[in-house]
């Protein structure tokens, strides 16, 4: 039986679990990845991680394995196959954020050499490590999260707003919130 103790809100599943275990906290450097997240992110907005972690699988197939030169070119006739796709959330306006903040991310990997340098640039390329005692202690946002998002929209993205951007520091280990005591931080 596995006793390792954990930040509370992963305990629905060995899904949550593993997602905690293997993944979310851990700095983020590769641009793919990156993406990724972004992706999923925006798609979570409003809904449960939960329910977009269960479809994950589903949202790498439906978007080329989150290739974003690839998501970047979609058509219209890829955009309506998506709105019919009933493994992903098939959101009309998320879909086609999706590819406008694809076309938004390759601009700033041409300005920045790669999307990571400029998200980390944020923080200085150091995760922020909050330490919270308890889940309560854990912002839905920040003034930094605040700062990246504006500044995400002035660069065209959209599904980006503060409790999202610090949803996506956490997953990225912009930010590290971990509670203390779980077996993640030691």
């Amino acid at each position: 039986m596995d006793t390792k103790h954990r930040c509370g809100w992963c305990e629905k599943d060995d899904l949550y679990r593993a997602y905690h275990d293997h993944e979310w906290g851990r700095p983020v450097r590769d641009d793919q990845k990156m993406f990724e997240f972004l992706i999923l992110e925006t798609f979570q907005a409003g809904l449960s991680w939960y329910t977009i972690l269960a479809k994950r699988e589903n949202f790498r197939k439906a978007f080329d394995q989150f290739d974003v030169v690839k998501v970047s070119q979609y058509t219209e006739t890829k955009i309506q196959e998506l709105l019919q796709n009933a493994g992903i959330i098939r959101n009309q306006l998320k879909i086609r954020a999706a590819v406008s903040n694809a076309q938004a991310y390759r601009k700033v990997q041409e300005e920045f050499g790669s999307f990571c340098d400029y998200f980390w640039s944020f923080t200085g390329g150091n995760p922020i490590d909050n330490a919270p005692q308890t889940l309560k202690d854990v912002p839905a946002s920040t003034p930094l999260s605040d700062a990246i998002s504006k500044d995400l929209k002035k660069r065209g993205f959209k599904f980006v707003g503060t409790t999202v951007v610090y949803a996506h520091m956490q997953a990225t280990g912009m930010v590290n919130d971990h509670v203390v005591g779980c077996w993640t931080r030691s």
